[in-house]
């Protein structure tokens, strides 16, 4: 195969079983072709190595060298409360860092103890001679993560940062993402709607019942905590039993469920009360789609693309150290599914 820097249009077209004119529209954004031949035309070109002129000046600009002489190592730090999210942020991470020749390792954080067996356990694996590391979300905010956050090396939070926190943040924006719940299911006429998930255990938990309570008060809705499943999930009572409680009470016309994992036991344990959507309509914050359940309305969590620009950032961050930090939220769109109906006015 050719090296990258004479890949070519006709490389990319011959690959593709295109004419070199589709090629050059795809890359330079011209119309006239499906959304799936574009994206498969980049996607081909990022990983045959070709870069546009405009890339390439794009990435002299940052001082970003198109064509590393060496490999870079990076880590991705997690902890088990972050598992969901791997895959499709390694995917992102693995699909950017591939075109540059880097590496990405991952480690799995130990238990909490104690501020010094957690440095211990950095130096044991040596993540100080790393030449950057990505903070994965679900990172209890303590003594582990304010150690990540200040090693002396680029750092890329992928979470909403902490007040006052000297890091660059990548994360996909669950406020945006709630706030595009509310107001589909108040455009399909559903006012009484019920909150489920944690709200107290970490930050984007957080601003996701903020979203909640922002977008419902548009509509002259106050929103109280005693009316929705937002206990916390360590407090030792069943929160299924909490949701069982508070929906027949409140009897809501639909639920938004906030968490990945909780979307599945909420499903099931509404069909055995009502079918939905008829009875209630269900949006979930998922990940991705579950196999074992119909394809659930859901906002887009742009995850996969997440890991990908926080790998361009990172390299930006390495090559401008000086440079002051940003924080890039990605919206994505409410992806249509079969737990949601209009409300019968």
């Amino acid at each position: 195969m050719a090296r990258k820097k004479s890949i070519t249009l006709l490389h990319i077209a011959k690959e593709l079983g295109l004419t070199i004119q589709t090629v050059s529209k795809a890359l330079r954004g011209h119309p006239g072709m499906s959304e799936e031949t574009r994206g498969l035309v980049v996607k081909t070109a990022a990983s045959l190595g070709y870069r546009t002129k405009d890339q390439l000046r794009q990435l002299e600009q940052e001082r970003i060298a198109p064509y590393p002489v060496f490999t870079r190592r990076f880590i991705l730090v997690q902890s088990e409360q972050s598992l969901g999210f791997l895959r499709l942020l390694l995917r992102g991470l693995h699909e950017r860092f591939a075109e540059f020749g880097h590496r990405i390792d991952t480690l799995l954080l130990p238990e909490p103890s104690s501020p010094a067996v957690f440095h211990r356990w950095l130096e044991l694996h040596d993540v100080g001679f790393a030449d950057g590391i990505f903070i994965a979300p679900r990172i209890l905010p303590g003594f582990m993560e304010e150690s990540l956050l200040e090693l002396p090396l680029p750092r890329i939070l992928l979470n909403y940062p902490p007040p006052e926190a000297k890091v660059d943040s990548v994360v996909w924006d669950v406020y945006e993402a709630m706030y595009i719940a509310v107001r589909t299911l108040i455009r399909a006429g559903h006012r009484r709607i019920m909150y489920v998930g944690d709200i107290h255990l970490q930050r984007g938990f957080i601003l996701r019942w903020q979203a909640f309570r922002e977008a419902m008060k548009e509509i002259g809705v106050q929103v109280t905590e005693e009316e929705h499943a937002v206990a916390r999930r360590d407090a030792g009572e069943p929160w299924l039993d909490d949701f069982a409680v508070k929906y027949e009470q409140y009897k809501p016309t639909a639920v938004i469920c906030g968490i990945d994992e909780e979307v599945a036991p909420v499903y099931y344990r509404l069909q055995s009360w009502t079918k939905v959507p008829e009875g209630c309509s269900l949006v979930g914050f998922l990940n991705e789609p579950i196999d074992h359940l119909p394809l659930v309305d859901r906002p887009a969590l742009l995850i996969r693309e997440t890991g990908y620009r926080a790998a361009d950032r990172m390299l930006w961050r390495a090559a401008n150290p000086q440079q002051p930090y940003e924080h890039i939220r990605l919206k994505g769109d409410f992806v249509r599914g079969k737990t949601m109906i209009k409300q019968a006015r």
